[in-house]
């Protein structure tokens, strides 16, 4: 740290604040225009740095970190390009939820083309951007620290900000001469979250979170709650990502060893449960499998914990959602519980980790009577057979020895990793396939971003994760066409030798897109393979190039004897598999071109390959009278 007496540099200050708030962790690449920062986030011993090649990587990064640990990390960038590049991956943190820190670099004060705003410049300083307007629509908070005396002030309140509430990213802007200046810390205010001032330029849904339902008001929620539970002849409760992220994953566990009803995962956040749990009955959504969409579709109360139900989750036929259903939502942002797209019954403006606890302490005084558990055991037995009857991974994808179907990667994948790995996938096949097929039991993790949803989150998200977690393996699965995006991460990971093994999806190209264009325009595919403009390279020399072990597994029969070298140790590897590129996703929901050129979709428990209509309808109906 870099002091004279009583005074210390404001980069170092801000550091500092960081490591005190348990933020011990940054991603980096260096800049001019942030090197005060780097210097002060090198020095710091506190402060562990991983310097990335792309400072949307960084970002991505601390995204992955963040998942994994429940920890916060930083990003430090410079200015101009530095903060532009990170935009991609600040803004998957901000819809996914997950909180991070960055700090990035600025020109001096004299020279920012907003010290003079009655002269419209496009730019005065060397390679300045006002990078703040920019970040304010996907942060929490954005600020430029204009004044080295209010630099304590702004981190203290950017990072309780970033964890309070709705978890999100925060960005502060630093001018090369702030970071640089030396001031009395002594002498500075700090950031009092109880004081209404401190509040008064944060985001509105930011201030409604302060009016959740805490207390009585909330036990009383609770109790209701539990009455609807009683009263219920279908329920279901729909576990999603804030049930970790508010940090009450053990006492969801422990409600639902309780409650004893069937525990659908919403997507992205099937590792709440074990595939094989006695109450894990589905993953519903527009990707998601039978059984679950099924017994949402079905339910009289449907508990949504910890999910925002985005449109991959209820479809674009929202309307139909749970129509059956009494919905009851938690949620800790007031917004999401209001939007045009649910009906919900009952909203609970609530932080997760106040409500759980209060709805396990009304079971804790009031036992569920006999008769419920044996209705709802029933409900379960249900549940498991609609399993048994409508797998994902079909017998028939099992039957080439030649060509390797995607489904039957995945399976034999999870099934072969060991019970503590950690499973970070790219979008596209690489998590929807992995997130219908995956067999997960309890140790293991397993997440993509699904907000942003970009192409390229798969090795930056790994190097994240492995460097949250010590001595912990993570699995990559990245396809294709998403690793393309973010290859230079490869250097990363193997010059920090960390624990990482690469599976690389080749499907020859973007499926995701193939398979849209192949239904909806069929004379025309375009930009998604080698067949219409897109090319791509030999993974394998690329990865030997980078210094990794490589392996390419192109036939069913091959795959068993490969997964087991690729697995047999820790060492960072990449192991291509080339896999079927006509295996669509299924089941799936599809939606229909209209004459007028509009899409139809059904609802969510009619999936692509529809069934028989007769036999539709009898699923519903059986499960319709379970409980008269």
């Amino acid at each position: 740290m870099i002091m004279t007496s009583s005074v210390v540099r404001v980069a170092d200050l801000l550091v500092n604040a960081l490591v005190e708030a348990g933020v011990t962790d940054a991603f980096i690449v260096t800049g001019g225009g942030a090197m005060h920062l780097n210097d002060a986030f090198s020095r710091h011993a506190g402060m562990h740095v991983t310097y990335c090649h792309h400072e949307q990587a960084c970002a991505m990064a601390a995204e992955g970190y963040a998942r994994m640990s429940g920890r916060m990390a930083a990003v430090n960038v410079t200015t101009g390009p530095g903060g532009i590049n990170a935009l991609n991956g600040v803004y998957g943190a901000y819809t996914d939820s997950v909180p991070m820190v960055v700090i990035s670099g600025q020109v001096k004060r004299e020279t920012l083309a907003s010290s003079y705003p009655n002269l419209p410049l496009r730019q005065l300083g060397d390679q300045e951007v006002l990078i703040v307007p920019m970040v304010k629509t996907i942060t929490k908070f954005a600020k430029v620290v204009a004044d080295p005396q209010e630099a304590l002030y702004l981190v203290q309140k950017a990072l309780w900000l970033a964890r309070t509430g709705r978890p999100g990213p925060v960005w502060l802007d630093v001018p090369i001469d702030v970071q640089g200046a030396l001031i009395d810390p002594m002498q500075l205010r700090q950031f009092q979250p109880n004081d209404p001032d401190s509040l008064q330029d944060v985001h509105p849904n930011t201030l409604a979170e302060q009016d959740r339902l805490l207390g009585e008001a909330l036990q009383s929620k609770a109790a209701y709650v539990a009455e609807l539970l009683e009263q219920a002849r279908r329920p279901v409760l729909l576990a999603g990502t804030g049930i970790r992220s508010a940090g009450v994953h053990e006492a969801f566990l422990m409600l639902v060893d309780q409650l004893e009803i069937p525990v659908l995962s919403a997507w992205n956040a099937h590792d709440v449960l074990p595939t094989d749990h006695p109450l894990h009955c589905g993953r519903p959504g527009t990707v998601g499998d039978r059984p679950g969409n099924f017994l949402v579709q079905t339910a009289d109360l449907v508990i949504v914990l910890g999910c925002r139900l985005n449109i991959r989750q209820i479809s674009y036929n929202f309307r139909a959602f749970a129509r059956l259903a009494k919905l009851v939502m938690v949620d800790v942002d007031a917004a999401e519980l209001s939007k045009p797209t649910l009906q919900v019954d009952v909203p609970i403006h609530a932080d997760l980790r106040d409500f759980v606890p209060a709805l396990l302490s009304v079971f804790d005084r009031e036992p569920v009577p006999v008769e419920i558990k044996q209705r709802r055991k029933d409900h379960v037995i249900a549940a498991k057979l609609l399993n048994e009857r409508y797998p994902t991974v079909l017998p028939e994808y099992k039957k080439s020895a030649r060509v390797i179907n995607p489904y039957i990667f995945v399976q034999q994948l999870f099934d072969a990793m060991r019970a503590d790995d950690l499973a970070v996938t790219a979008n596209g096949s690489a998590c929807v396939i992995t997130f219908q097929a995956a067999r997960l039991r309890g140790g293991q993790r397993l997440f993509t971003n699904s907000g942003a949803a970009s192409m390229g989150y798969d090795l930056p998200a790994a190097l994240g994760a492995a460097v949250s977690m010590p001595g912990r393996r993570v699995i990559c699965l990245a396809g294709d066409g998403s690793i393309m995006m973010n290859l230079q991460e490869l250097q990363t990971i193997i010059f920090l030798r960390l624990p990482i093994k690469i599976f690389i999806l080749n499907n020859d190209g973007y499926h995701s897109i193939r398979e849209t264009q192949g239904n909806y325009f069929p004379d025309n595919v375009s930009g998604c393979d080698s067949d219409s403009g897109v090319s791509f390279p030999d993974f394998c020399k690329i990865a030997a190039s980078f210094g990794f072990c490589v392996h390419r597994v192109v036939v069913g029969e091959d795959l068993t004897a490969v997964l087991s070298c690729v697995l047999a140790d820790d060492e960072p590897c990449v192991c291509e598999v080339v896999v079927d590129k006509w295996q669509n996703f299924s089941p799936k929901l599809a939606s229909r071109r209209m004459p007028d050129g509009s899409m139809a979709s059904p609802s969510l428990e009619d999936m692509s390959p529809f069934l028989p209509r007769d036999e539709l309808m009898a699923v519903m109906n059986q499960l319709q009278r379970i409980g008269e």
